[in-house]
This record gives structure tokens, sequence and C-alpha cells, in this order.
């Protein structure tokens, strides 16, 4: 890979350190400004992408961050804002925490370390075993961070890696708060219950 496709995907993964304001946000002032927080955001960028997609605008800054196959269809900003949005409404504080902050740094773990060390490649040569190892580790820290339960992290870390380096069409940044808060918080119920 060339040492400006890395450079790239290390800005392109730097601009998703923005959802640390998420969690900030969430917080600092709460639930419900969080979520006005995310929805402005989500406007701002859905009348982006019409410019970009409907209207045919090159946006310079925008366009130049996009992978190739977001250059005509909608980006990956708009899936991660729909899922920071799901985590934060369905989920517990701790739990929507940790799905937003894998996505973030689970992701990007797996694609800055797989593009540099990747050689082992899995899934039809797609994603690399040294990506999905470093996602995973990334993953099950920030989960045991937030929830203080190897368990649950161990779970919701797997469930993480496993949608980032199997779903294909479906894009991650939604999938991995929506699956790995959803099995978080499961786990959560189930294990309320079984105390009792």
């Amino acid at each position: 890979m060339a040492p400006s496709s890395f450079l790239d995907e290390i800005f392109r993964k730097g601009l998703h350190l923005a959802s640390v304001a998420i969690v900030l946000v969430y917080f600092f002032f709460g639930k419900q400004i969080a979520l006005y927080f995310m929805t402005v955001y989500l406007v701002l960028v859905l009348l982006i992408e019409h410019m970009r997609l409907d209207r045919g605008f090159r946006l310079p800054v925008i366009h130049y961050l996009l992978r190739r196959k977001e250059e005509t269809s909608i980006a990956g900003h708009v899936y991660f804002t729909l899922g920071a949005i799901v985590a934060v409404s369905v989920f517990s504080e701790s739990v929507a925490y940790a799905a937003i902050l894998m996505a973030t740094f689970g992701d990007m773990s797996a694609a800055l370390i797989g593009k540099s060390f990747g050689r082992t490649r899995i899934f039809r040569g797609g994603k690399s075993l040294e990506g999905c190892v470093a996602e995973f580790i990334v993953d099950l820290i920030i989960g045991y961070i937030f929830l203080s339960n190897w368990s649950i992290a161990l779970v919701m870390a797997f469930v993480a890696t496993l949608v980032e380096t199997g779903f294909e069409k479906i894009d991650d940044n939604l999938a991995i708060p929506v699956f790995s808060g959803f099995v978080a918080e499961l786990f959560l119920i189930i294990a309320t219950y079984v105390r009792l």
C-alpha cells in the first residue's frame, strides 16, 4: 500500500475522533442535549450529502475524505451518527459510551493496524487477521473501562469485531454501535434476572 494511502486513512480515521464530542456532551450535559447535538449534526451532514449526491457539488475537503464506494452513495459519517443516536436513545449510558467509542477506536485500530501490518487475509481477502485482533483488543479495553465487567466487555468486543470484519454491504459505522450495544444490554438484563 502506498504511503499516501496510509496517511489518507489516518486523516480519515482522525475525523472519527469527533465522536468523542458525543460522549463528552452526553457526560456533561445529559442524554437529551446529546440527542439534540447529534440531530443538529445529522441535519447538517444530510444537507451536505444532498448537495454532493443530488446536486453534484464536489466539496473539496469532503470529497477528498470519501472512500471510492462513498463517492456515489451516503458516506459513513451519516451512518455513524445514526448508530450513535440509537446507542444514546436506547442503551444505558455506560453501554452507549462503550458502543460509540468501539465504533470509533476499534474501527480505527483495525484499519490502521490492518493497513500497516496486515498479512493474513480473511473473509475473501478483504480484512486482515492482524487488524481484527487489534480491533478486538481495543474494543475489549473500552468495554471494560466503561462496564467494569470482563464478561460483557468480551462479548461486546467480539460482536463489534465480528460486525466490522463480516459485514460487507451494511455500513459498520451503523452496525457496530447498534449490535455491540444491543448485546451488552441483553447481557446486563440477563445478569440482573439471574442474580434475583
